[in-house]
């Protein structure tokens, strides 16, 4: 089944870099699990109350520069934080990257504070 962004997610994605933005409306297409934007674009304001509250361990987000979504898995219309979800979203979100050779981060990779929602535009080719 091929999914669609809602314009909700459309909407939370005004600010992103448009290369992101790209990628996230292709990976909607190929994606195997449902999802929704949850986050684009968020001010300093928002993002130290997002470390505050242990949600973030970084004041130098790059959701600050719009080069970062956070992507909510959907399942029966219902958002869902199974991580198997997120590593099906992945493989969408990188097929989709690597597509349109757009090179991307995704939180999942990390090694400490895996982050699975979260995907971000690669500081070496967009600093």
């Amino acid at each position: 089944m091929a999914y669609a962004l809602s314009q909700r997610s459309k909407d939370r994605m005004k600010g992103v870099h448009p290369d992101l933005v790209k990628v996230i409306e292709l990976a909607i297409t190929k994606s195997e699990v449902d999802f929704v934007v949850t986050e684009g674009l968020r001010s300093k304001d928002r993002q130290i109350q997002l470390v505050a509250a242990g949600a973030s361990k970084t004041l130098n987000s790059r959701h600050i520069t719009g080069h970062a979504v956070d992507l909510a898995a959907l399942v029966g219309g219902s958002v869902r934080w199974d991580w198997p979800l997120y590593d099906r979203i992945a493989m969408a979100v990188k097929a989709a990257a690597a597509d349109l050779d757009v090179p991307i981060v995704w939180g999942g990779d990390w090694k400490s504070f895996k982050d699975g929602p979260h995907f971000e535009l690669n500081r070496n080719k967009y600093p």
